[in-house]
């Protein structure tokens, strides 16, 4: 069983990623889906097992892209979700997801929490840790080829 924890669109709050230090050193996994990639560095630098993706607000890119990884026998792509028009349609992300045989897609970019399907992949979104309005990560346990999502909000 692998534990992941996930954000993206933190936009330079370090004190609502200190507030998750906790929840980061109980995480087999970290992921930062960019917007900033600094921050995403700022929490690597306490816990190396973080990966890093860039988003759009990110002007020097210190992570991928986009990436794949493998979390026991499940695909997981990893992208910020600008490149693939995350705020007007999610089928760009779920058919890249697919090309690339993975069955969950996690994204940011829309600051805004959810959990949809398409096309075969389940699409995940942690929402966003920026300063102003609701905050909330993702918390995705992995077992075998089962996964359990929840999206956490963030009092802070």
């Amino acid at each position: 069983m692998i534990k992941i924890t996930v954000v993206s669109d933190s936009h330079g709050n370090r004190r609502a990623l200190d507030g998750l230090d906790t929840v980061f050193s109980e995480s087999d996994i970290i992921i930062h889906l960019g917007d900033t990639s600094a921050d995403g560095s700022y929490i690597q630098s306490k816990f190396p097992k973080t990966i890093l993706i860039n988003g759009n607000c990110d002007p020097i890119k210190l992570g991928e892209d986009e990436k794949v990884i493998q979390v026991e026998d499940i695909k997981i792509f990893l992208c910020h979700g600008h490149l693939y028009s995350a705020k007007t349609t999610l089928l760009k992300i779920a058919a890249r997801a697919k090309e690339l045989g993975c069955s969950i897609a996690l994204y940011g970019h829309t600051h805004r929490p959810r959990e949809d399907f398409e096309n075969g992949v389940t699409l995940l979104n942690p929402g966003a840790l920026y300063r102003y309005g609701e905050k909330s990560y993702l918390y995705l346990v992995v077992n075998g080829e089962k996964f359990t999502a929840k999206a956490v909000p963030l009092n802070q």
